[in-house]
């Protein structure tokens, strides 16, 4: 799969690995499951980043590089790194603040199966009795005419390349948006087209979300409406808008919630509905303001609970 960072990748590769470059690329099946991890760095709003996956491999590689494996070869009687550790590292990155242990567990090796059914490995190796984790040093060795090369170094330049391309996105997004306030003062039309902008299908799925959270915020502030059992007691409410999580996350297509109405709202620029339907069927069978309620009520009964020993102590 060739996308506009394939190009960075291949650069790297033969800056390192000269006229070898494209058949090591071409065998080793770590370096094009990265190529296509990172595919969104380039692309539109609702390519995910994939920081989970490629933070498993980053950790576990920088692991194995900064104990010197790469040259000792003694890696195969390393006790493993502790889970803590690694996760700990993780959310050190950029991006990675609210990651879980789902990459490390299984979700990368099961995603990496799915794009390599014929490879004979998977890359994360775990030890699930004392909870340690390795990297598949066989797919970190590239053999060509009886000489081994080994890619974590470059792995790490790649994955770092790529964080880097994430960061510089979003930081450029932050700068441009701080001269947004004067805008609306002196050219209301600037600040039109700035928002127009970030609706384009190129901009990033985290950006694109928070706009659109902005811009529906901002519709529904100032309209209310008026609740009540009879004409002598009538309430005016505010329309309220809700974020239901993180962006990017998890969230079964439900992106924001409204208060008092309970509008449920799925932000997309794809004009394929199907996942629309999808999303709908989803709140039919499990509504979120269901969901949350069960998470009150467990939370609740989980005080009760402490209260209860507390007091028999």
């Amino acid at each position: 799969m060739e996308h506009e960072f394939t190009k960075v990748i291949k650069n790297a590769l033969k800056d390192t690995y000269g006229n070898k470059s494209e058949l090591i690329y071409s065998i080793s099946p770590i370096l094009q499951y990265i190529n296509l991890k990172t595919r969104a760095a380039n692309r539109g709003s609702k390519a995910r980043s994939s920081f989970g996956n490629l933070y498993a491999i980053y950790v576990l590689v920088e692991d194995y590089l900064q104990k010197g494996f790469d040259d000792n070869g003694k890696y195969i009687s390393y006790e493993g790194s502790k889970y803590s550790q690694l996760l700990c590292r993780q959310r050190k990155l950029p991006f990675g603040q609210k990651l879980q242990n789902h990459a490390l567990n299984h979700r990368l090796n099961q995603e990496f199966k799915k794009y390599f059914p014929t490879c004979d490995y998977v890359p994360v190796i775990r030890e699930t009795s004392n909870n340690r984790y390795w990297f598949n040093e066989n797919l970190l060795f590239c053999i060509i005419e009886e000489q081994t090369y080994n890619l974590a170094k470059i792995i790490i330049e790649i994955i770092e390349m790529y964080i880097s391309t994430k960061t510089n996105a979003f930081e450029d997004f932050i700068k441009s948006c701080q001269p947004i306030s004067q805008l609306t003062e002196v050219n209301p039309n600037e600040a039109v087209d700035f928002i127009v902008k970030l609706l384009q299908p190129n901009i990033d799925a985290r950006l694109f979300e928070i706009v659109s959270y902005s811009i529906l915020k901002y519709y529904y502030y100032k309209q209310t409406v008026f609740f009540g059992f009879d004409l002598q007691d009538i309430q005016q409410e505010n329309l309220k808008l809700y974020k239901t999580g993180r962006t990017n996350a998890n969230d079964g297509g439900v992106d924001f919630v409204m208060k008092s109405l309970g509008r449920f709202f799925q932000v997309t620029e794809t004009t394929d509905f199907k996942k629309s339907f999808l999303d709908i069927d989803k709140i039919e069978k499990d509504p979120y303001i269901s969901l949350s309620l069960r998470k009150v009520r467990i939370n609740y009964l989980k005080k009760l609970e402490k209260i209860h020993k507390s007091n028999t102590l």
